[in-house]
């Protein structure tokens, strides 16, 4: 059976520590770290998320505010409110929820966000920063997936890791800062020939793909340390024989737990190491500025 990497708990205690921080840098500088996050309509799962991440600031002690705009606001509008928090001295990170309404060109509200205020790590030059192995602000959910693989102690340098997934969000940056470790890594995605064999090879097994329990037992190597990015909604039978919605990731955590070394539970895992990540990152912007 394996030890439960407990998302929930590791990011707990980050935070308690970065309170104290906070304590420290407001006496320092006068002021403490503020993050703006701006959300656009009322889509259910972004409204949700954006909750937990203020919930986040406020335990910690930062300053935060949410900047709520409608649904149907033009994408000049947007880009006019982003502009505003880039010349706003107390304000050090900008986050913007994504999904954006199909009217808004993401890419361009991304790109506006000044680089020293991308809590996100999303802006081009900080991807390219990433790549090149210069300063950057690394994406807060590959983050969180690094802090908790040396949470077990497992050394990285050496081993042999598999990322499922090329997404820009989690797979390439999250395979790179594998890379950055010395680890051997591949990039495994829907078009792998004998997905199954390269995934059992992991010391590694990262599972990014959307799917629901996709990474199954044959697929992990006796001892890995797998991390399971997946967030997905199942349909099953509840207690009284009515179907409910169930969260799961994309490995198979009954079957898999029994064969892995370490694994994240879903949920419980990955997410909070995402949202205290991004606590990080604002606190790394806001140093970044002094």
């Amino acid at each position: 059976m394996s030890t439960l990497i407990d998302g929930k708990a590791l990011s707990l205690s980050l935070k308690e520590q970065m309170r104290d921080r906070i304590v420290e840098l407001e006496a320092k500088y006068g002021r403490k770290p503020c993050l703006a996050v701006i959300i656009v309509g009322d889509n259910p799962a972004s409204r949700s998320y954006v909750r937990g991440k203020i919930k986040a600031a406020e335990f910690t002690g930062m300053d935060s505010r949410l900047v709520e705009l409608p649904e149907d606001v033009s994408q000049d509008g947007l880009l006019d409110v982003i502009a505003g928090l880039n010349a706003e001295a107390a304000v050090d990170g900008i986050l913007v929820q994504l999904p954006l309404p199909k009217h808004i060109d993401e890419d361009k509200v991304i790109d506006s966000i000044a680089i020293e205020k991308d809590v996100d790590g999303f802006h081009p030059q900080n991807v390219a920063n990433l790549w090149l192995g210069r300063k950057c602000i690394v994406p807060c959910t590959p983050k969180g997936i690094i802090t908790m693989i040396e949470s077990t102690g497992v050394d990285i340098q050496g081993k042999k890791a598999v990322v499922i997934g090329r997404s820009n969000i989690v797979g390439k940056p999250v395979a790179k800062l594998l890379l950055d470790r010395n680890a051997t890594v591949t990039i495994a995605h829907s078009r792998t020939k004998d997905l199954a064999k390269v995934a059992a090879e992991a010391d590694i097994l990262v599972a990014a793909v959307g799917r629901p329990k996709m990474v199954t037992a044959d697929m992990v190597k006796p001892g890995a340390v797998v991390i399971d990015v997946g967030i997905n909604r199942i349909s099953v039978p509840g207690p009284d024989g009515e179907p409910v919605n169930k969260l799961v990731g994309d490995v198979d955590f009954d079957a898999a737990s029994q064969v892995a070394g370490y694994i994240t539970p879903v949920p419980g895992g990955v997410g909070p190491m995402t949202i205290t990540m991004l606590m990080e990152n604002t606190i790394e912007c806001f140093l970044n500025r002094q």
